[in-house]
C-alpha cells in the first residue's frame, strides 16, 4: 500500500510540475486519468519538440526557433504548424475520397485514397513550405496575425501522386485558369457551411511536376496535424496554397474566389506604399513565388567561443520558384561579405544548405549576417523589406549573435 502510494505521489508531481500548480484534488483522481490540461499539450498530441513555440491555440499555430530547423529534412517534431480553423475530430482513410469538380472539367470524378493511390504513379520530393506571414514579428507600424518570428518554415519529403496525372485522367478544358481545394476542417465557430480557408494555385502551377496530392511525409503517414490523410503541396509558394485534409479540388474558369483568396489576405500591395498606409483591395496583388531567403541553423544565436577558434556555421537558404545562386555571409553588419559554399538541393523546390568556418580578428561582440541571392540576381535586404499591411514576405537578412572571449 505505501509503495502503491509512493508511486501515486510521484505521478502527481510529475503532472503538477508539467502544469505548473498542485492538482488540488489529485488524490481522489480516478487511476490513470490523464488531467484535461494535458491532454490539450500541444507538444503532446502534435509530437512537438518542447522547443517549439505556441503562437495560437484556435486555431493552432506553432512554429520552430531557428537552431531546431539544423536537419537537412525537417522532421515532424520540429515541422511548423499552421491552421485557419479546427483540425477535423474524426477520419477514416479507409472511406476517404478525393473529387474533382468545377466548371472546367470534362466529367466530375471521385477516387478513393486507395483508388489514387494504386492508379497513378506516387513521386517524392523535398518541397519547402513557408507561411507567407513568416518574419511579421518585425514589422512597424505592426501587423495584425499571428506574430511568427523565422521558424515557420520547413523542408520535409513529400509523397503522393502528381496533381497534373489526375487532371488529365479527369480531363480540363481549354478554359480553366485556377484550381481551388477544399477540405475537412471546420470554422472556428463550427458552422459546417463555412469553410475556414479554400485557396488555391493558377493551373500552371497545378500542373507542375513537383505539384503533389500527398499522403506520406518523410516516408510515413502524414501526421494529422499536417494533413492527414490527404493534402496537397505546392512548393516555393505561401504554405497557404498547399491545403490539408483535402477532399475536393475545384477546377475554375477564372482565379478561385474561395476564403482567404480575396481582399487583403495572401496579399501585398501591387506597387510599393509607405508604412501605416491604406491599401485599397484592388490594389492588393496575390502571393504566388515565394522571395529568396535563408536561415542559420547552427550555432543557435548567443554562441560564444574562445579568441584563436574558428566558428562553423550552417543553415538552408530558398527562393520560392527560383534557384539560390549566391550565399554570403558578413561578420560587420554588412559592409563586407564572404562567400560560402552552397550545396545544390535534391530536387527543384527544395532549400540548399550552406556552411562556412569563420575568423574573427579579435575579442568581443559579433553578428554573423547571412544573405542569399537567387537566379534573377536579387539578394536578400539587409533590413526590413518593404511594408505591407498584412506584414508578408519579410526576407531581411538572418543574423546571430556571437561573443567571442
Amino acid at each position: 500500500m505505501k509503495r502503491r502510494n509512493f508511486v501515486k505521489k510521484t505521478v502527481l508531481s510529475s503532472m503538477a510540475t508539467i502544469i505548473g500548480a498542485d492538482i488540488v484534488f489529485g488524490s481522489i483522481m480516478p487511476k490513470g486519468y490523464l488531467p484535461l490540461v494535458l491532454q490539450q499539450d500541444p507538444y503532446k498530441m502534435f509530437d512537438k519538440d518542447n522547443g517549439m513555440e505556441v503562437l495560437n491555440d484556435k486555431p493552432w499555430n506553432i512554429e520552430a526557433k531557428a537552431h531546431l530547423l539544423d536537419d537537412k529534412i525537417t522532421p515532424n517534431r520540429y515541422m511548423f504548424i499552421r491552421n485557419n480553423g479546427l483540425i477535423p475530430s474524426s477520419i477514416d482513410a479507409s472511406k476517404w475520397t478525393l473529387t474533382i469538380n468545377g466548371e472546367s472539367v470534362k466529367q466530375q470524378k471521385t477516387y478513393s485514397l486507395e483508388e489514387l493511390k494504386s492508379k497513378f504513379k506516387q513521386y517524392t520530393y523535398q518541397l519547402t513550405l513557408e507561411c507567407g506571414g513568416n518574419g511579421r514579428s518585425e514589422f512597424d507600424p505592426p501587423a495584425k496575425g499571428n506574430q511568427w518570428t523565422v521558424g515557420a518554415v520547413s523542408c520535409a519529403e513529400w509523397t503522393g501522386v502528381r496533381l497534373r496525372d489526375i487532371l488529365e485522367d479527369v480531363g480540363i478544358t481549354d478554359d480553366a485558369v485556377y484550381i481551388g481545394y477544399h477540405a475537412a476542417d471546420t470554422h472556428l465557430s463550427g458552422d459546417p457551411k463555412k469553410e475556414p480557408i479554400s485557396r488555391g494555385v493558377p493551373i500552371a502551377k497545378a500542373l507542375q511536376e513537383e505539384t503533389l496530392l500527398a499522403f506520406k511525409m518523410n516516408g510515413k503517414d502524414i501526421p494529422l496535424a499536417h494533413g492527414y490523410p490527404l493534402r496537397l503541396v505546392a512548393g516555393g509558394w505561401p504554405a497557404s496554397a498547399s491545403g490539408k485534409w483535402v477532399n475536393r479540388i475545384s477546377i475554375r474558369d477564372k482565379v478561385h474566389d474561395g476564403t482567404k483568396m480575396t481582399g487583403t489576405a495572401y496579399r501585398v500591395p501591387c506597387e510599393s506604399v509607405a508604412p501605416g498606409d491604406k491599401v485599397k483591395d484592388e490594389d492588393m496583388c496575390i502571393i504566388e513565388s515565394m522571395p529568396v531567403k535563408s536561415l542559420i541553423t547552427y550555432p543557435k544565436s548567443g554562441a560564444m567561443i574562445n579568441k584563436g577558434k574558428k566558428l562553423n556555421i550552417r543553415g538552408h537558404a530558398w527562393a520560392g520558384e527560383l534557384e539560390v545562386t549566391k550565399m554570403e555571409y558578413s561578420i560587420d553588419f554588412g559592409a563586407t561579405w564572404k562567400e560560402c559554399p552552397l550545396e545544390k538541393p535534391l530536387n527543384r523546390l527544395a532549400w540548399h544548405h550552406f556552411s562556412a568556418s569563420i575568423d574573427f580578428p579579435k575579442k568581443g561582440y559579433y553578428e554573423v549576417w547571412a544573405r542569399a541571392t537567387d537566379s534573377n540576381g536579387i539578394s536578400q535586404p539587409m533590413v526590413l523589406p518593404g511594408w505591407n499591411p498584412k506584414g508578408y514576405l519579410n526576407n531581411a537578412c538572418h543574423r546571430i549573435a556571437v561573443k567571442v572571449k
